[in-house]
């Protein structure tokens, strides 16, 4: 994934992917696949095969709904295809955000942390779902 032109005063991205189809455990909450904060500002993307691990080596964390790392799409053969989105805030600040041990709480932690500080942001959808 890569992008361009971020807003003056960019000091960190905030990137969030979830698939919007599926409610998580009878709540409003939708599936983690990926959120990934404090990329630097210099950055202009990130590169495949991002490394698990709750902090990467540029200093940036990440988690999903279960561990600290990418989960790609994964919707059933069966079934509609889901819609995976992609949000890339454009932040005026680094976030003062560790990982919890739950992916949904430390999504919650995030998007509260950004409010007030977006400078910019951008959204793909994607549609998937597994080949029969």
């Amino acid at each position: 994934m890569n992008w361009t032109n971020a807003p003056d005063g960019t000091q960190s991205f905030v990137l969030h992917m979830h698939d919007v189809d599926v409610a998580r455990n009878k709540t409003t909450d939708d599936v983690l696949h990926w959120i990934v904060w404090n990329i630097p500002a210099t950055a202009t993307g990130l590169p495949e095969a991002v490394p698990a691990g709750a902090q990467l080596a540029d200093g940036s964390y990440q988690m999903n709904i279960l561990a600290p790392a990418y989960r790609g799409p994964g919707a059933p053969a069966s079934g509609p295809l889901h819609h995976y989105v992609f949000e890339l805030y454009a932040l005026d600040t680094k976030l003062d955000v560790k990982p919890t041990a739950e992916g949904p709480e430390t999504r919650r932690n995030v998007l509260k942390a950004i409010e007030g500080h977006i400078l910019g942001k951008a959204a793909y959808v994607g549609l998937f779902k597994r080949p029969q």
